[in-house]
């Protein structure tokens, strides 16, 4: 018992002075580590990075004044030659154009046989294959923009007349050796045919002056 006593004061004299040794040790090693890592102070990090500052850009041209005012606004150069003949000027490779050039030759030929007074089946083969040529075109284009064209019109028109003189021209090959010129006979006259082809033949030409200007 005498023992555990003793000891107990021994140990009791000791604590202070241990506890002023380590005391002493804390304060050697803050005084080591300070500025260092988590033991001492955290370094100023705004001397090294900065804020954000938001940039305005500048743009490359500058800004014209009144730009949507109508006053400053151009007028459109209508009255140059370049805009009219160029910018405005008709698709020349629209479908309709392209067909009318290929008819305007076989109207052409016809109008040369007529011209020549050729003979009744050489006028009734070469009215045969423009009527041909004008069906496919009325089949093409009727009820479209283009049936509106007065040059489509006019080759509607062209077409019944040359249907009509071929069929008459055949016609009075085979009856007017059998039928009087009066009357019923009469529309087999030459003449009267003569006239009729002299009619047809202005109508074929006005065709092709129409045909042309659509070039």
């Amino acid at each position: 018992m005498r023992k555990l006593i003793l000891t107990l004061i021994i140990i009791s004299l000791a604590l202070p002075t241990q506890a002023a040794f380590w005391t002493k040790k804390d304060k050697a090693l803050e005084v080591e580590m300070e500025g260092k890592g988590y033991a001492g102070t955290l370094p100023d990090l705004s001397k090294v990075f900065q804020k954000d500052e938001k940039k305005v850009g500048k743009p490359v041209f500058d800004a014209q004044k009144d730009f949507n005012d109508p006053s400053e606004l151009k007028p459109i150069p209508r009255d140059n030659p370049s805009f009219v003949n160029i910018i405005q000027k008709k698709d020349k490779t629209s479908n309709y154009v392209i067909d009318a050039n290929e008819i305007i030759p076989i109207i052409e030929k016809l109008v040369d046989c007529i011209e020549d007074n050729a003979n009744v089946q050489l006028f009734v083969t070469r009215a045969n294959v423009l009527t041909m040529n004008l069906d496919y075109l009325m089949d093409k284009y009727q009820g479209k923009p283009e049936s509106y064209y007065q040059s489509f019109k006019k080759l509607m028109e062209v077409n019944q007349y040359t249907k009509s003189i071929a069929q008459l021209r055949r016609e009075a090959v085979t009856y007017q050796r059998y039928l009087a010129y009066q009357s019923t006979g009469s529309i087999y006259n030459p003449e009267n045919i003569n006239q009729q082809l002299e009619y047809l033949k202005e109508e074929l030409n006005t065709a092709i002056l129409m045909l042309k200007e659509e070039e």
